[in-house]
């Protein structure tokens, strides 16, 4: 018979329920992990125009894929659904949460963010997940890649604004094994396999992190955390969508969970019936919109839930600006500047912009170079193309017109035609994020989630970001583009609200439930055994890119659930 009760359910597979799936099942538990979307083994994310139009997440609408794109009054969201959460598609980054950012204001007098845990607490266990993570620092910046245009140019338009630029840790593998030289698309050589039984290649510098790594080169959660939690027994069961959930009877203990299979699960029968299963402990890691939903839907059957759910939700400080066109000085004058964002992973660099907390002035904030696929180049590209085409036939039929015998070797027409690639290889994505005001609420509208937050009132870290990036621009020559989405557009001006691809908040930590869902392991006040363990439970920002942070929070807690389990069965 199918197994219907176990230890522990986790519910998303992300930062916090990968990590947490692999403790319980290294300390014993039998665990299930719920994942609503599906695998991606290599070679599986789409680029094609065709498959990109169902690589999107909407089962209403037929569509399973890669991209949950949420869109609220004052604020869009990006999250993934897939298996590894948003490992798929965040940029790999992976930086602790500065000492001096773990705010503690009054909250009794207008404070809004105060952490229960501090950089302390947390440093063994991100210890722990760098050692599953493998990160390094992006190190093609010696011979003979010491040409990345985009590093390079960041690197210096930084210090020319007056910053210093730093290699952040990479959750990406460059070299075919440990302490052997770095070389793209070479085999990595592995202890154990993966869970998709695919060979992965070493980074390709082909800037397609964020659209899912089709080498594995990226260091996702399924090739790691997921992986060595299958091998322990943990069921991992893909296409399953959490609905509803439930105390047991007193007598039972532990929560009843209700899901659905969508058409994508390997385990579908076809039938549309929802599926029960049991658990002594239930684990909510379906993101921080996710979680907070879930919660929210079902708070019928949790009466004592503290009254703060849905509050301190944040984008995390995102703000996404481009230097457009840039150009260098040269002895003829200023020339366009080649950047190629196009070539190695999204993210090599990074400066910081430091806090009141630690010297500085205002709220904190990283801004880091990006980059983008070849493919978006080519899209670019295009905008140039018309007038360079036109330009060759006129060329053409004037030399049949007045019957002169033209050259037949067209190559030199043909590379003029893209001679000016000025916007594609001349832009530089600029990603900003910081400590913005975590006082957004997250609300049930007509049984669809809903955000109310007053971005506004972070205008100051906003304009500081903005500054920055002002400032790396102009040290490029180039125009500065702040509202990207804007700028495409008549079509699209109600995109002009921030887009954050962190959401934090909506389940927040606390000392007790005046103020916060979970406590500091993670546990939900007044239902033992109930836990958050994603980016919903962070009280405020994080500043820094928050997936390290919150999988080093999901260690703690899975400590926590294990010192318990150990101490009822001593």
């Amino acid at each position: 018979m199918e197994e219907t009760h176990f230890d522990a359910i986790v519910v998303g597979s992300g930062f916090g329920g990968s990590v947490t799936a692999y403790r319980l099942a290294e300390a014993g538990l039998s665990v299930c992990l719920l994942e609503r979307g599906k695998a991606y083994p290599p070679g599986s994310f789409p680029r094609s125009p065709y498959t990109m139009r169902e690589n999107f997440w909407d089962p209403s609408e037929g569509l399973h894929g890669l991209y949950d794109f949420w869109s609220f009054h004052r604020v869009h969201a990006l999250v993934a659904s897939g298996l590894g959460g948003g490992s798929l598609i965040y940029a790999n980054v992976l930086l602790r949460k500065d000492e001096k950012w773990f705010a503690r204001e009054d909250l009794r007098r207008g404070g809004l963010e105060y952490w229960p845990v501090t950089r302390d607490d947390l440093d063994p266990h991100y210890d722990q997940v760098e050692g599953m993570l493998r990160p390094e620092k992006y190190p093609f910046d010696t011979e003979p890649y010491s040409g990345t245009s985009k590093t390079v140019a960041f690197r210096e338009a930084a210090r020319k604004a007056g910053m210093e630029p730093f290699f952040p840790n990479l959750a990406v593998t460059f070299a075919p094994a440990e302490g052997e030289e770095p070389v793209p698309g070479e085999p990595i050589r592995e202890e154990h396999g993966n869970l998709h039984g695919r060979t992965r290649q070493t980074c390709r510098l082909v800037g397609e992190c964020d659209f899912g790594c089709n080498y594995g080169s990226k260091n996702t959660l399924d090739y790691n955390y997921l992986s060595a939690a299958k091998r322990l027994g943990a069921q991992l069961r893909t296409g399953c969508e959490v609905e509803a959930f439930e105390p047991r009877s007193e007598a039972g203990g532990g929560y009843s969970v209700r899901y659905r299979e969508h058409p994508i699960s390997p385990g579908s029968d076809g039938s549309p019936g929802p599926r029960t299963l049991t658990a002594d402990r239930l684990i909510l890691s379906a993101g921080a919109l996710g979680s907070t939903y879930l919660l929210l839907k079902n708070r019928s059957a949790f009466p004592r839930v503290s009254k703060t759910l849905g509050t301190r939700f944040c984008g995390n400080g995102d703000y996404l600006t481009l230097a457009v066109g840039a150009t260098r000085e040269t002895e003829e004058g200023r020339v366009p500047r080649v950047i190629d964002p196009g070539f190695g992973p999204v993210i090599t660099s990074a400066v910081r912009g430091a806090d009141a907390a630690d010297g500085g002035e205002g709220r904190g904030f990283y801004l880091e170079d990006a980059g983008f696929p070849q493919h978006l180049a080519w899209m670019l590209q295009t905008i140039n193309l018309p007038g360079s085409i036109w330009r060759l036939v006129k060329r053409r039929f004037i030399w049949d017109w007045f019957g002169v015998s033209a050259d037949p070797n067209l190559s030199v027409e043909l590379s003029d035609v893209l001679a000016n690639t000025a916007l594609s290889a001349g832009v530089l994505p600029l990603l900003g994020m910081g400590r913005d005001l975590p006082n957004g609420r997250m609300t049930l509208r007509s049984g669809r989630l809903d955000i109310n937050w007053k971005h506004r009132k972070s205008g100051a870290h906003f304009e500081r970001v903005r500054d920055a990036s002002r400032r790396i621009s102009d040290a490029l020559g180039a125009r500065f583009v702040h509202d990207p989405l804007r700028s495409l557009g008549r079509i699209v001006t109600d995109l002009n609200r921030l887009i954050t691809v962190h959401p934090l908040g909506g389940c927040p930590m606390g000392r007790n439930a005046d103020e916060g869902v979970v406590d500091s392991s993670g546990e939900v006040f007044g239902y033992p055994g109930l836990y958050v363990a994603d980016g919903a439970v962070m009280p405020g920002p994080v500043g820094a890119n928050p997936s390290l942070t919150i999988a080093a929070l999901a260690d703690r807690f899975a400590d926590g659930m294990i010192e318990r389990k150990n101490g009822s069965a001593g």
